[in-house]
């Protein structure tokens, strides 16, 4: 096996020249190798390597007049995949390594390649180990679509040594396939194409992908306020994902409403795999409603419904499917997952605004999606942002650390008790003697932050933001000596609980954004202390509150519809130690609308008391709602008022 040692980037394959001069579209004649497009891989060990097991999988394969570029990933050997129905389809689970070619001889028959071992539990891959396979031409046995495509060989490690046998069989022009599920709410139009009738499909196959695009559902659900929110939209989206398998076909939803609580114009809603049915990347949201601001920099657009402007409309389809995709935004160039309004700024006259969108993906992000390991692109596969670690940048990116700012990391309180979610204050100090540009917002919801939390016994547990949102991440100078202030508040994050059990935790925050297109990167930690529990119904309590994956998103999203969430929350509620710390959270979730649910911000009162723990956000958050009812024409409630009065300074008058 390799050595145990994670590498959070298998380095992504380079161009090879390998002397056969097959032309891109060409079928391969007899006595070369390796054509263009997607190969059946299979593994067959003897007693020592690697691998100890047998293995399927997939090469890709591209061709162009200056050599090629190939990739790979391996899964564990299930029943035989049928090579006569193109790509296939393995299922997540035995995923098992990446390969990347780093060699092909002048006779196109003998490969170098390095083999990345794929660890689950931290959704890593291993230290590369060097292999080599040494093929000859034989006929394609029955099924496979093309005879003369077809080598079997040896493959031997770095010391010469026989690891085991392969076979390498083309089935596919294309790299990868994939299905696009397009739903609407009522009189929200799909975005099917551009202004010149350049569709999914046909921007897809300029990367090598099968893209097959399904308008389905026109019925999704109807608002229960002017703007869909998050906890009604990741509702449907549970209802409507039952039947889907990706496990036997790459399948993402993209919906589209009228308007979207969460996001102006779309987000991939879905991220981290921290929802009911425990899948990242498949979901995504776009408002067909929202009007495009009559000023600059929208150009042509301005004043328009969104949905009716069909290239800025499908654009945005495209960016929130490359999120799903792995794809993270480039302010570098104007491709596809260049933030619109960037590229809006960019327009250079006589052009206007959307005129000068370009329709493909920049370089090294067409080099990601068609050579990635399979976990990372496919939907379901590793969360968002893991693996890679913050974004899945190129080897050779890296993020400047600005010496000229500080972050500090302070919990709100010194000792929680187990199974109270964590409150962490953050604060942003400009040490330099001039103006920073530094994010506006410190909070999981902006998109900036994220990090870790390691356990007394050094396990380390990631948390990032539930949702990717096509809102640009607002910068201003932050001033010298100047401070920025946020929080965050911390429960669960992709591989569990965060605090587990007693004891001394140290949390890791980093705050990323970019500057002219430079990746900038500030890090804090602080320690926070986990108090055990105090008898057994407090201990039965945490235990619930932490062995229910939904009581996250119901704290984040709110909502009924994750019932075991919110009965974990409700349980917390009875018993005495936790009640102060979750008092906020139901008190948030009832004070929002949820369907045909009105707010009830009478009962929201009723949970919050001057013993409730609140962070300042949250208390900024409960005065937006209590702005929000009075404005709706309710009462407003004279206890919670008090409590935030003597909470913030910035509670409206009224209160």
């Amino acid at each position: 096996m390799p050595d145990d040692h994670a590498t959070p980037l298998p380095r992504l394959p380079d161009r090879l020249r390998d002397g056969t001069d097959v032309p891109a579209a060409a079928e391969s004649p007899r006595g070369t190798a390796l054509r263009a497009g997607c190969h059946l891989l299979r593994f067959t060990p003897k007693a020592s390597g690697p691998l100890v097991f047998g293995c399927d999988g997939t090469l890709r394969v591209e061709r162009d007049g200056e050599g090629l570029i190939a990739s790979g990933d391996l899964y564990v050997q299930g029943a035989e995949p049928d090579p006569g129905t193109g790509i296939p389809v393995f299922a997540r689970a035995r995923y098992c390594a990446y390969l990347r070619v780093t060699r092909v001889a002048d006779d196109g028959l003998t490969l170098g390649f390095e083999l990345f071992d794929f660890d689950p539990s931290s959704n890593t891959w291993l230290e590369g180990v060097e292999l080599s396979a040494h093929m000859g031409q034989a006929p394609a046995p029955a099924g496979y679509p093309s005879r003369d495509d077809f080598l079997r060989g040896e493959v031997r490690d770095a010391s010469g040594e026989p690891v085991g046998d392969l076979t390498i069989g083309w089935v596919s022009p294309h790299l990868r396939r994939a299905v696009i599920e397009l739903d609407t709410m009522v009189d929200s139009k799909p975005p099917l194409a551009n202004s010149a009738g350049l569709g999914w499909s046909e921007l897809f196959e300029a990367i090598g992908w099968d893209v097959t695009v399904e308008v389905s559902d026109v019925d999704v659900l109807e608002p229960s306020g002017e703007a869909v929110s998050n906890a009604e939209l990741h509702a449907e989206m549970l209802s409507r994902r039952g039947g889907t398998n990706l496990d036997e076909e790459w399948r993402l939803w993209l919906v589209s409403v009228h308007r979207l609580e969460a996001d102006d114009r779309g987000f991939m809603f879905d991220r981290d795999g921290t929802d009911s049915n425990n899948i990242p990347r498949e979901a995504a949201g776009l408002a067909s409603h929202w009007p495009v601001p009559e000023e600059d920099p929208w150009g042509l657009a301005k004043g328009m419904l969104f949905g009716s402007e069909p290239d800025l409309y499908f654009r945005t389809a495209v960016h929130e499917i490359g999120h799903a995709l792995g794809l993270v935004h480039d302010t570098r160039n104007d491709g596809i997952m260049c933030p619109t309004l960037d590229l809006a700024e960019r327009v250079v006259a006589p052009q206007q605004f959307p005129e000068n969108i370009s329709w493909s993906y920049a370089a090294k992000d067409r080099l990601r999606l068609c050579h990635m390991p399979d976990h990372w692109v496919r939907p379901g596969g590793v969360p968002f942002g893991t693996g890679f670690g913050a974004a899945p940048r190129l080897p050779e990116s890296a993020d400047a650390e600005p010496d000229e700012l500080e972050l500090s990391v302070s919990p709100l309180l010194a000792i929680v008790p187990i199974g109270a979610p964590v409150r962490v204050d953050l604060m942003l100090r400009n040490a330099d003697s001039n103006p920073v540009p530094a994010p506006v917002e410190l909070s999981l919801k902006s998109g900036h932050v994220s990090g870790t939390v390691a356990d007394p016994s050094g396990t380390v547990r990631s948390f990032r933001p539930l949702m990717r949102l096509t809102k640009p991440r607002r910068l201003e100078e932050l001033a010298p000596g100047e401070r920025r202030a946020g929080s965050v508040t911390l429960l669960r994050g992709v591989d569990g609980a965060l605090f587990p059990t007693a004891g001394d935790y140290t949390v890791d925050i980093q705050v990323e954004w970019e500057v002219d297109g430079t990746p900038r990167r500030v890090s804090g930690s602080g320690t926070v202390s986990i108090s055990p529990a105090e008898d057994e119904a407090h201990a039965e309590a945490a235990r619930r509150i932490m062995r229910t994956p939904d009581t996250l998103l119901t704290l984040a999203l709110g909502g009924d519809h994750l019932t075991s969430g919110v009965k974990a929350i409700r349980a917390a509620l009875a018993n005495e130690v936790l009640r102060p710390h979750y008092a906020y959270v139901e008190a948030k979730r009832l004070a929002s609308r949820f369907q045909q649910r009105p707010a009830d911000l009478a009962g929201a009162a009723e949970l919050i008391d001057p013993d409730t723990v609140m962070s300042t956000t949250e208390v900024d958050k409960a005065v937006r709602l209590v702005e929000a009812a009075v404005g709706r024409g309710e009462a407003q409630p004279e206890r919670l008022a008090g409590v935030l009065r003597g909470r913030t300074q910035r509670a409206p008058d009224e209160l």
